[in-house]
């Protein structure tokens, strides 16, 4: 009886397997961004506060995680490698569970987009489709160092940004919200580059041409922070242009930092890239929030 027993719950995923699965700590980058959508639509949050609660909830919990659930299905072989303790190549979320779970996930993100109106549904569609391009053959982008990153740091940081503003002010956002949140989704390339040295023997053995791949881990490191600099370089410009030097001094100073951290970072890229996600991109999100607020009262185009 008992063995039997054991069997029989060894074909189901452990609870703590599954909240391990779509990883709640990679939540934060899109809630983090539809609220700087939220500020940068100039309209008050506390008029519409469900659409803030949801879409947050739709941002993090539900489209980041279903996008983890949907990744680590794809990715299970290259995890057996790089990670094996992940909960799929484990064991512990069995048979086809992940692939279920991402599924079952894809189709509650569309219900919920759909009750944010035509621009959370639209934006919703976007995402949910993303995430399983960039996972899952044939189309796989994370093959693409450079296709791949563009599209989780779109997906991460532009398209939370651009829902929340949309959602907010029912309708498209102004040429300002637009353009920054295209800024640092740019910026977040670099983000996305440092995350893949975590997984860069597996990548190898199975044909991902991230760049630490296929540049190497140095110039690879390079690129990234050449990449996160200059889409705030950009944002900065802008936003002494817009009339709002005060804004610009503060997200200059916040950019100093992750040049400082930068430095760290490019002494020994494989080492330091874990460390730099926890520092320097702390500050790369401070300054996100500091530009949506700074274009908060400037409203459409000049």
């Amino acid at each position: 009886m008992s063995v039997s027993s054991e069997l029989h719950l060894s074909r189901r995923p452990q609870p703590k397997a599954m909240l391990e699965l779509i990883k709640p700590i990679t939540w934060f980058p899109p809630m983090w961004a539809y609220m700087c959508g939220i500020v940068s639509s100039g309209v008050s949050p506390w008029s519409s506060w469900p659409l803030v609660v949801l879409g947050v909830i739709l941002a993090g919990p539900i489209v980041c995680g279903m996008s983890q659930a949907a990744n680590d299905w794809c990715d299970r072989h290259v995890d057996a490698v790089n990670e094996p303790h992940r909960p799929i190549p484990s064991g512990r979320i069995p048979g086809r569970w992940g692939l279920w779970i991402a599924l079952a996930m894809s189709v509650l993100a569309l219900g919920i987009g759909s009750m944010l109106g035509p621009w959370g549904f639209a934006a919703t569609v976007v995402g949910v489709l993303a995430a399983w391009a960039y996972s899952a053959e044939p189309v796989r982008l994370k093959r693409s160092g450079w296709w791949g990153p563009g599209l989780v740091g779109l997906c991460y940081e532009g398209l939370p940004w651009f829902t929340g503003a949309a959602v907010l002010s029912d309708g498209m956002p102004s040429f300002r919200v637009v353009t920054m949140a295209l800024l640092y989704a740019f910026g977040a390339h670099g983000i996305m580059t440092l995350n893949d040295f975590k997984a860069l023997e597996g990548d190898r053995q199975h044909g991902v041409n991230s760049l630490p791949v296929t540049l190497g881990p140095d110039v690879a490191a390079r690129l990234a922070c050449t990449v996160m600099g200059l889409a705030q370089a950009l944002v900065v410009a802008l936003l002494v242009v817009w009339g709002r030097p005060w804004h610009a001094l503060a997200v200059t100073a916040l950019l100093m930092g992750q040049v400082l951290a930068m430095r760290t970072l490019l002494a020994d890229p494989k080492g330091k890239a874990p460390w730099y996600n926890a520092t320097g991109i702390l500050m790369y999100v401070s300054g996100m929030m500091v530009t949506a607020f700074a274009i908060r009262s400037l409203g459409g185009m000049p």
